[in-house]
């Protein structure tokens, strides 16, 4: 689950981390309050969505008086931000967040995440702060700097004291440095986040260390132990099959493909989605029923499929463990008579109960197509989809 900026930014000064002053506001009436109460004479508006790219897009400005700072708060609140993470569709602003302009000496990259092929924390870090970490891990690898910390013993002085050396930092920059990267670590470890990133984190001209913008994603599977974090949760900003998907357990993301996906596991769902287009297909969607599904999510399954008007066909694919494959395929049929389904459908079943569920589908007078193998069903698919897209 992902936050916004504001709100990000509220977790890590709970954590002690510093961070430029800024207020929320979703309306122009609130903002001439908002700026009374911030030193200026330079101010930030900057649109509060889920996507990095804001600046770019057009989401983030600087203001040099109150008169110019409720100019730009008009030009961008409920504009439709575009960005290169959002699509072309973008996404409405519907909030900004207002704050002081900060007198810059120097951007730094400072994040916490999961490094899964050591088992480790890793915080990472660059003096090429302010831009997309992606592009400067390709542009300057040399510049991204990574220290791994042992979960079981955790973030200790000497973590920072390595890293503000390899920033060029000394003396009390060091001991502020060495405190943003504790309160990142308690922050990471204890709301069970699996990202936490300051980009950029600037040095003033003064001398202090500030979080100037934040990002704060989190690990779906430990929102049940923070209602605190779930109360964060902006919907708007989420793809609405997505968000009707997750009432149902249902794992789904969109993507831009023609063939939409039913499978069950995060792994078989990846590797469906790699034979599809092997065979020259692309995937619509990645759906994951996950292992206990009934009926009624299989047809939910299917609308949510169905409801991207680029979808040419359905690949089905199951293994039946604690899934049952005669369950799958009573919903199967179901959402197909239910919800008219026109387009073609391959259903590769296999594992528990896999003679009955095949006699469901045979037995059911609709068109879906058996495969026999992943293999077989991913060239079937492609196949039928092809042909279905020419025909309307």
């Amino acid at each position: 689950m992902n936050v916004h900026e504001y709100q990000a930014k509220e977790l890590l000064k709970s954590y002690g981390v510093p961070v430029d002053r800024g207020f929320m506001v979703q309306s122009l009436e609130e903002i001439a309050g908002v700026l009374d109460q911030l030193p200026g004479p330079g101010y930030v508006v900057k649109a509060q969505i889920h996507s990095g790219g804001r600046g770019k897009g057009g989401g983030v400005k600087l203001a040099q008086g109150k008169d110019q700072a409720l100019q730009q708060a008009k030009n961008i609140l409920g504009m439709n931000l575009v960005t290169n993470q959002t699509g072309p569709g973008g996404r409405l602003v519907s909030r900004l967040l207002i704050t002081e302009a900060v007198n810059i000496d120097q951007e730094y990259y400072l994040s916490l995440l999961i490094d899964r092929a050591v088992c480790k924390y890793v915080f990472v870090a660059s003096t090429e702060g302010g831009m997309e970490i992606e592009k400067v891990a390709e542009e300057k690898p040399d510049s991204i700097i990574k220290i791994h910390v042992d979960p079981f013993s955790g973030f200790k002085n000497f973590h920072g004291l390595e890293m503000a050396g390899k920033l060029g930092f000394s003396g009390d920059q060091t001991k502020q440095l060495t405190g943003i990267m504790r309160g990142l670590y308690n922050l990471f470890i204890e709301k069970d986040a699996s990202l936490v990133e300051i980009n950029p984190l600037v040095k003033t001209k003064d001398g202090r260390l500030l979080a100037i913008d934040a990002k704060v994603n989190f690990d779906d599977n430990g929102l049940g132990r923070h209602p605190e974090i779930m109360e964060l949760r902006d919907v708007d900003q989420e793809d609405p099959n997505e968000v009707q998907a997750s009432k149902y357990d249902l794992s789904y993301i969109k993507l831009d493909g023609t063939i939409g996906c039913l499978v069950n596991g995060a792994g078989l769902a990846m590797a469906t989605m790699d034979i599809v287009k092997l065979h020259g297909g692309s995937p619509a969607n990645f759906l994951d029923v996950g292992g206990s599904a009934t009926a009624e999510k299989v047809t939910e399954a299917f609308k949510i499929i169905l409801s991207d008007p680029n979808v040419k066909g359905i690949l089905v694919n199951i293994f039946g463990g604690i899934m049952k494959c005669d369950v799958i395929a009573e919903g199967i049929v179901s959402a197909s008579r239910s919800l008219g389904v026109k387009v073609p459908i391959v259903a590769r079943l296999d594992g528990t109960n896999v003679e009955q569920g095949r006699k469901i589908l045979a037995g059911s007078g609709l068109k879906i197509i058996p495969a026999g193998s992943l293999n077989e069903a991913a060239k079937r698919i492609v196949a039928e989809a092809e042909s279905y897209g020419h025909s309307n």
